[in-house]
C-alpha cells in the first residue's frame, strides 16, 4: 500500500507539477502577449510620432521657403534705396563742393565788389572836390575877368 500511495502521491504531484507548468506556460504566454500587445502599441504610437514629425518637417520646410522668398523680397526691396540713397548722397556731395566754392567765389566778388564801391566812391569825393575846386576856380576866374572888364571899360572911359 505504501508503494500505491506514493504512486498516487507522486501522480498528484506530476498532475500539480502540470498545472503549474501549465499555468506558468498560460502566465508566460500571457505576459508575452501582454509584452507583444505593448511592443505593437509602442510601434504604432512611434509610427504616429514619426507622422507627426514628418508633417511638422514638411510644414517647417515649406515656411522656410516662404521666409526665404519674404528676404529675397525685402533684400530686393533695400537694395535699389541703398543704390538710390548712394547716389543721392554723391550727387549731394558735389552739391556741397560746388556750393562751397560759389560761397568762396562769393565772398571773392563780394570783397572785390565792396573793394570796388569804395574806389568808385572815393573817386566821386574826388570829382566832387575837383568840381567844387573848378568852380571856385571858375568863380575866381570869373570875378578878376569882370574885374579886369571893370578896368578896361574904366580905361576907355577915361579915354574917351
Amino acid at each position: 500500500m505504501a508503494t500505491q500511495k506514493q504512486k498516487w502521491e507522486e501522480q498528484q504531484q506530476s498532475q500539480m507539477m502540470l498545472r503549474v507548468n501549465n499555468n506558468e506556460d498560460e502566465m508566460s504566454n500571457s505576459a508575452l502577449s501582454a509584452f507583444r500587445a505593448k511592443e505593437e502599441e509602442i510601434e504604432r504610437k512611434k509610427m504616429e510620432v514619426r507622422d507627426k514629425v514628418q508633417a511638422h518637417l514638411g510644414r517647417v520646410e515649406e515656411e522656410t521657403k516662404r521666409l526665404a522668398e519674404i528676404r529675397e523680397d525685402i533684400e530686393a526691396l533695400i537694395d535699389p534705396m541703398r543704390k538710390e540713397v548712394a547716389i543721392v548722397r554723391k550727387k549731394v556731395d558735389v552739391v556741397n563742393r560746388d556750393l562751397k566754392q560759389l560761397g568762396l567765389n562769393c565772398q571773392k566778388k563780394e570783397k572785390e565788389y565792396k573793394d570796388a564801391i569804395e574806389a568808385f566812391n572815393d573817386k566821386n569825393k574826388e570829382k566832387a572836390q575837383l568840381i567844387t575846386k573848378l568852380m571856385e576856380l571858375v568863380s575866381e576866374s570869373e570875378r578878376l575877368r569882370m574885374k579886369k572888364l571893370e578896368e578896361l571899360s574904366k580905361n576907355i572911359d577915361s579915354l574917351s
